[in-house]
C-alpha cells in the first residue's frame, strides 16, 4: 500500500469527521453566541468558506498526500477570519490541525501549527485583551496535543504503507518461489527418473547381455542372439531416457549390508571375486548419503564389468568420527579420467555434490582403478 492508497483509505472518516465539526462549530455560533448578528455571520461564512475549498480542491489534494501550501494557507486565512469574528471558533482548530498535517510536510506542518494556535491569543488584542494569558496556555496545550499527534497520525499511516509493501513483497516471493519449486521439482523427479533408469534397468540389460554371451559366446543359438539384440536395444533405449541425478533409497537392510549384495551379484555374474571390508563403527547415516554411497560402489562395479578386465574388485567401506570413506580399487586395464565422460562417472559426481562430498578418481594402466568418494556424515 501506498502513502496515497492510505489517505484514500481514511479519507471518508476524515470527510465526514469535518463536515460534522464545521457543521457543529457554524451553528453554535450562529444560535448560541452573544456577538453581534454580523460577527456571527462571518464567522459562520468563513467555516462555511473553508469547507467550500475543502470539497473542491482540498479533499482532491489531501487525497494525494502531496505538499499544497497555497490551499493550506488560504485555509488557514479563513480561520484567522473566523477566530477574530467570533473566539468561539477556536474550536475549530479539531479539523484546522489534522488539516495541516494532510496538507504538507512534517516541518511546515510543526511550524503552521503552532502559528495557528497563535491566532486566538492575537484575536484577543482586538477581542478581550484580558484572554490573552489563557489562550496562550491554551494554545500551548493544543499545539503541543497537535503536533504529538500529527506525529502519530503519520507514523501510522507510514506503518500502513510499510505493511502494505512488506505483504506485496511476501505475496510476490511467495509466488517466485512457488515457480520455481514447481520447476525445480520437476526437474528432480526428471533427474531421478534417469538415475533409476541407469541403476536399474540398463545395468539389468548388462547383466542380461553378459550372461547371455558368457553360455554362448558365438550366439550360434538364434534365440540366445535374438535376447542378446533385444537386450541392447532396450539398454540403447534405456540410456537414451538417462539424464541425470540420485536414485531411490535404500529399502532394506544396513548400508554395509547391501555392499556386500552388490558385490557377492557382482561375482556371480562376472565371476571376479570382489571382497568387501568395513573398518570404523558402523552406524546409520542419513537416507541420501546412504543411497549415494550404494550407488557409488554399484556404478564402480558395473565400470569394472564392462571396461576394466580386471581379475578382483575390492571394496572398502571406513567409518570416521565425522565421515565415511567408500574405496572401490580393481587390477583392470585402468583408463584416462579426464578423458572419461561417460554417464556413470558423471553420475557419481553428481550425486557426491548432493551430500558435499569429494569424488577422487585415480586409473592407470600398471595401476587399475580406485574411486573413492568420502562424504560428511
Amino acid at each position: 500500500m501506498t502513502e496515497q492508497e492510505a489517505h484514500l483509505r481514511y479519507s471518508t472518516w476524515w470527510e465526514a469527521y469535518f463536515a460534522v465539526v464545521a457543521v457543529a462549530v457554524a451553528g453554535a455560533v450562529l444560535i448560541a453566541d452573544d456577538h453581534p448578528l454580523w460577527r456571527r455571520l462571518v464567522a459562520a461564512g468563513a467555516i462555511a468558506a473553508m469547507g467550500l475549498v475543502h470539497a473542491a480542491i482540498g479533499r482532491r489534494l489531501a487525497r494525494r498526500g502531496t505538499d499544497e501550501l497555497p490551499v493550506l494557507l488560504a485555509q488557514l486565512a479563513l480561520f484567522a477570519v473566523a477566530v477574530v469574528a467570533t473566539p468561539f471558533t477556536t474550536w475549530f482548530l479539531f479539523v484546522v490541525i489534522p488539516l495541516i498535517f494532510q496538507m504538507t510536510s512534517m516541518r511546515r506542518a510543526i511550524i503552521l501549527v503552532i502559528l495557528v494556535n497563535l491566532v486566538p491569543p492575537a484575536a484577543d488584542i482586538v477581542n478581550e485583551p484580558s484572554m490573552i494569558p489563557i489562550d496562550l496556555v491554551i494554545g500551548v496545550i493544543s499545539g503541543a496535543t497537535g503536533i504529538w499527534l500529527g506525529f502519530w497520525i503519520i507514523r501510522v499511516i507510514e506503518q500502513s504503507v510499510e505493511r502494505g509493501q512488506l505483504i506485496a513483497e511476501l505475496e510476490a516471493s511467495r509466488a517466485e518461489v512457488s515457480r520455481l519449486s514447481h520447476t525445480a521439482g520437476v526437474a528432480e523427479e526428471r533427474a531421478r527418473l534417469a538415475g533409476e533408469i541407469h541403476d536399474t534397468l540398463a545395468q539389468g540389460f548388462t547383466s542380461i547381455i553378459t550372461l547371455l554371451q558368457a553360455a554362448d559366446p558365438a550366439l550360434r543359438d538364434e534365440r540366445l542372439a535374438l535376447a542378446v539384440r533385444t537386450a541392447r536395444e532396450n539398454l540403447a533405449e534405456a540410456r537414451a531416457l538417462v539424464a541425470a541425478l540420485s536414485p531411490a533409497a535404500l529399502t532394506a537392510g544396513s548400508l554395509p549390508d547391501s555392499v556386500r549384495r552388490q558385490a557377492a551379484r557382482f561375482s556371480e555374474e562376472t565371476g571376479t571375486p570382489a571382497s568387501v571390508r568395513v573398518t570404523g563403527d558402523e552406524r546409520a547415516l542419513p537416507t541420501k548419503a546412504e543411497v549415494v554411497l550404494l550407488r557409488t560402489a554399484q556404478e564402480a562395479l558395473t565400470n569394472v564389468r564392462r571396461h576394466a578386465g580386471a581379475h578382483e574388485a575390492a571394496i572398502l567401506l571406513a567409518y570416521a568420527d565425522d565421515s565415511v570413506r567408500l574405496v572401490v580399487r580393481d587390477d583392470g586395464c585402468g583408463f584416462d579420467p579426464a578423458a572419461a565422460d561417460g554417464f556413470g562417472l558423471t553420475g557419481m559426481r553428481a550425486r557426491a555434490g548432493q551430500v558435499d562430498g569429494t569424488l577422487t578418481v585415480h586409473s592407470g594402466p600398471d595401476t587399475g582403478t580406485t574411486i573413492e568418494l568420502e562424504v560428511p556424515a
